[in-house]
């Protein structure tokens, strides 16, 4: 049965899906199927600026995939993506069987899938953040929600599926429509609720003794930034004006690390908050709890060569310039995407 949702989004509703959908529907496009779980949160509130076509709940989406085979792309984000859940049965579940039985659809019915793999995959970092296939094997994630994303990463390196997938290695991503992540918002939601509240923001304190309290940090990048990466492995045909701008390929697979490509400092993050927000920097240093300390990542940049060589050439927005765009226009206004 052929059907007008020719655009699925897993995880449409929530945070890196929702923008995905948003800047589809700047682009002209709203043949979009939402597939997401609202459960008791409020990710509706994402949704509700955007324009789409039709919203089906995850557990029955698999149930009718098969109404869905002349669909353009299918964009997979959603997962559960908590790096402290510990169960590893559902984990697997959810992150790893529902990507294989997806991309073994997409695949059967030649419609571009892309999915959201994870900077979590890197683990320490000690066997590098290069993005592709060829150290694949070496890589050793850190909690169980990295290691549900690395095991997908690597099935489709062993059964050849990058050729005409793409994997997306998301590193720290911030911006609009995050807030019903909860503990897993990034710190710069966080603190512009502590820091109205408290007047200071508290960071974790070193356990490393490579690097000094608030000296070590993340790739962290811009949602408006990832979702441009991601939409630019859209099928030509369909975004023709980005592809025109973006000198894309929509037949080139592979799997590509998503960030800014720089690493930000928690200092440097926590000066860019107290500066949008007009504020004097005020930071108290905590000790980071016993549970996180061997499993937590000190330092991470993405390498973005994999996709400059795809033809992604957009520069990526510098930290302070992010931090104010998500303050000023939308955590102040108490805005969506699309509102």
């Amino acid at each position: 049965m052929a059907t007008s949702e020719k655009i699925i989004v897993t995880g449409g509703a929530g945070f890196i899906g929702s923008a995905v959908v948003w800047r589809l529907n700047e682009l002209g496009r709203d043949d979009i199927l939402i597939v997401d779980r609202m459960d008791e949160t409020d990710k509706w509130k994402n949704l509700a600026p955007l324009k789409f076509a039709d919203y089906i709940d995850a557990d029955d989406f698999l149930d009718d995939i098969g109404d869905f085979k002349d669909a353009e792309a299918i964009f997979h984000l959603g997962a559960c993506s908590s790096t402290t859940e510990r169960d590893a049965d559902y984990m697997l579940r959810n992150n790893f069987q529902y990507t294989k039985d997806l991309a073994d659809f997409a695949l059967s019915n030649d419609i571009r899938f892309v999915y959201a793999s994870s900077a979590a995959t890197y683990g320490d970092g000690s066997n590098g953040m290069a993005d592709g296939t060829d150290g694949l094997d070496k890589l050793r994630p850190l909690n169980v929600y990295g290691y549900s994303k690395h095991l997908f990463d690597q099935y489709a390196a062993r059964n050849g599926m990058f050729d005409h997938i793409v994997g997306l290695k998301y590193f720290n991503v911030f911006g609009p429509n995050e807030n019903h992540k909860g503990d897993m918002r990034s710190l710069v939601n966080k603190a512009f609720d502590q820091i109205n509240e408290t007047g200071k923001l508290k960071l974790f304190k070193s356990h490393n003794p490579n690097y000094a309290d608030g000296e070590f940090g993340r790739d962290f990048v811009y949602v408006k930034d990832a979702v441009e990466m991601t939409l630019h492995f859209m099928p030509e045909h369909a975004l023709t004006s980005v592809r025109a701008s973006a000198n894309a390929s929509d037949t080139r697979g592979g799997l590509f690390n998503v960030g800014s490509g720089r690493m930000n400092t928690w200092n440097q993050l926590a000066d860019a908050i107290f500066k949008a927000l007009g504020r004097p920097r005020n930071v108290e240093f905590i000790e980071m709890p016993e549970h996180l300390r061997d499993r937590y990542q000190y330092h991470t940049q993405a390498d973005l060569s994999r996709i400059r060589n795809a033809g992604f050439t957009t520069e990526t927005t510098p930290i302070d310039t992010a931090v104010a765009d998500y303050i000023k226009n939308y955590l102040l206004l108490d805005k969506h995407l699309g509102d």
